[in-house]
């Protein structure tokens, strides 16, 4: 047997930290990632098809700094990030890569000709660096995308507002889309017990993001009683603000583009929803002159106010009907742009009606923790929808790429098949499999 599916059999079954210890840290693994040299490969197409960028094989086993981790990934997940990283826009993530590498022998270990994504996980501590206080070997974890270099100043007022904080898995090397990934020991969050491998590890970037938002004290601060319009309420991270708003006594109003996902919303809870498909705004959608109104007429009708905060991650198409049906003194929070950056809106409704935008970028550790907490106890809930092979890397990240899912999509690693990893069965049954799989049905 080689020596990665040895220590990751090993992880898989809960060896103990001396068993885990007594197997040899194999020096190449397998993983999905892009290759510098293809940079370039998609100018002039319309459809930059991911599954020509994405490559799954052997690479490398980096050098460990003292202040990382080598954990055996047992499932990771696809963000929006990682179908940047494949169709390299808006600018290659080697630059990033090559930046990174200008920062000490730390950072030139990251500047290699390949990228292995990835910024969602969940897996096995298999080593330890020699300055790891609070993490041993054989802990079960998920993984913070928020890569912060704890000796910058500013870290320690917001992780968010250091100048050296990086996207992990999409501004640096070694990301979950592996049997293996290299962390920094501030990127690990005990793994909820109740969850399989699959689903812890498709939580964390877009659920704590969406906590940063609407319940953090750097985002909108949303308070109970609060009407939150929430656009792809059934996407990545709509999903898990519709939870974050029910679960703290607000009112969302949720927007999908189908019946289907309308229905899918309603049962996580959400009894206010909107079908975008409904509002009749022709080719233009909701780039209309009249989308606001429109939208904002829709919502009096279910709801008889405006909403007061708007959760915002669509940009160019949405960004001008969010300013508008925002209420007096509203607030649109934003932390993207998936369907462009250049944003166009009528700013009269913004400062005579004393509204603000908040930006909203990632999260601190501090969130990361809080957020899985409420997961762990069983507050909110994994919006899991899909499972892939690690072979199907490209497959998945298509998926997410042309919007053919709900929730979140997932990458099997070193797990063998979906269901393992749950510690808490108990837990899980008070939780209930209705809850669990919603998205799955």
């Amino acid at each position: 047997m080689a020596q990665s599916d040895a220590l990751l059999e090993a992880a898989r079954n809960g060896a103990s930290e001396r068993e885990l210890l007594d197997i040899d840290l194999p020096t190449r693994f397998r993983a999905a990632f892009t290759l510098k040299d293809e940079v370039g490969i998609f100018e002039g197409e319309k459809d930059k098809d991911v599954r020509r960028s994405l490559h799954v094989g052997e690479v490398d086993m980096p050098e460990l700094a003292p202040d990382e981790c080598v954990v055996a990934v047992m499932s990771a997940a696809i963000n929006f990030n990682t179908v940047w990283s494949a169709i390299f826009e808006p600018v290659p993530t080697f630059a990033f890569l090559e930046k990174f590498g200008r920062q000490g022998w730390y950072g030139a270990r990251h500047n290699l000709p390949y990228h292995i994504l990835g910024s969602d996980g969940s897996g096995v501590v298999v080593r330890t660096g020699a300055g790891v206080k609070h993490w041993k070997v054989g802990d079960r974890v998920v993984l913070s995308p928020s890569y912060v270099d704890e000796e910058d100043h500013g870290s320690y007022d917001d992780g968010m507002m250091s100048e050296t904080q990086l996207a992990w898995g999409f501004e640096t090397n070694f990301g979950s889309l592996g049997e293996y990934c290299i962390v920094k020991a501030n990127q690990l969050i005990p793994k909820p017990k109740h969850l399989t491998w699959e689903e812890a590890g498709a939580n964390t970037l877009c659920a704590a993001t969406a906590y940063r938002m609407l319940v953090g004290s750097h985002g909108a601060r949303m308070k109970q009683g609060d009407v939150v319009l929430i656009w792809g309420a059934t996407g990545g991270l709509g999903s898990y603000a519709t939870q974050f708003v029910k679960n703290g006594g607000g009112i969302p109003v949720g927007v999908v583009s189908s019946d289907e996902k309308a229905e899918l919303v309603r049962a996580q809870g959400c009894d206010y929803v909107i079908n975008r498909n409904d509002l009749d705004l022709g080719e233009q959608g909701l780039r209309h002159p009249k989308a606001g109104r429109m939208l904002g007429e829709a919502i009096r009708r279910q709801v008889g106010e405006d909403p007061g905060i708007v959760f915002e991650y669509l940009g160019r198409e949405t960004f001008g009907a969010s300013v508008y049906v925002a209420k007096r003194g509203g607030k649109i929070v934003t932390c993207g742009s998936s369907t462009g950056f250049k944003h166009e809106y009528d700013n009269r409704f913004l400062w005579m009606r004393l509204k603000s935008i908040i930006g909203s970028h990632g999260f601190n550790y501090h969130e990361a923790v809080q957020t899985n907490r409420l997961i762990g106890l069983g507050m909110i809930h994994p919006t899991l929808s899909a499972v892939f092979p690690l072979e199907g890397a490209g497959d998945a990240t298509r998926a997410v790429q042309t919007n053919r899912h709900i929730g979140k999509v997932a990458v099997l690693c070193g797990a063998t098949g979906e269901g393992q990893g749950v510690d808490d069965p108990e837990l899980r049954e008070r939780v209930g499999e209705d809850k669990l799989n919603l998205y799955r049905r």
